[in-house]
């Protein structure tokens, strides 16, 4: 699985401790930015140049994170096939993933502190969409996934 991780300033500690971590799994990501704090890059500008590369197949999965995560959803929603969720707890960055099959995990430097956030991350890459969920419940997740490519054709093209 190849990551893609960014940030803004707010999210930039937690995005070193995530990069820690996943240094120390052998993981396979690219920080692509803020790489410094001498050269913060917008949360609009970082969410902008991921998205479209998580879009393409580049990468499988990102996780960025500004202030309150919210910014960087949003932006990264904008690009076809992207889902990008904010969350704020281990559960929440799961079901991201086990219920909206979502591809970037967002997050709050100001609301999520790095070891938290590691924990987010760990959760997020291990889950898998319908991961334990009941049988109907992942059937209907699965129609759900037909209707959204639908709506997405409509709106994209």
């Amino acid at each position: 699985m190849k990551i893609a991780i960014g940030s803004d300033k707010s999210g930039f500690a937690a995005k070193e401790a995530i990069k820690s971590y996943l240094t120390e799994i052998g993981a396979d990501f690219d920080d692509l930015g803020t790489t410094d704090l001498e050269h913060v890059h917008p949360y609009y500008q970082v969410a902008s140049e991921v998205a479209p590369r998580v879009q393409s197949g580049e990468y499988d999965r990102a996780v960025l994170i500004c202030g309150t995560g919210a910014g960087m959803s949003v932006v990264a929603n904008k690009f076809k096939g992207v889902y990008a969720v904010a969350c704020e707890g281990v559960y929440s960055a799961k079901m991201a993933r086990a219920i909206n099959n979502a591809s970037i995990l967002c997050m709050g430097g100001w609301i999520v502190g790095p070891e938290m956030a590691v924990e987010m991350v760990k959760t997020f890459l291990a889950t898998d969409w319908c991961q334990d969920l009941e049988d109907w419940r992942a059937e209907n997740m699965h129609k759900f996934a037909a209707q959204l490519n639908a709506i997405e054709e409509r709106i994209y093209d």
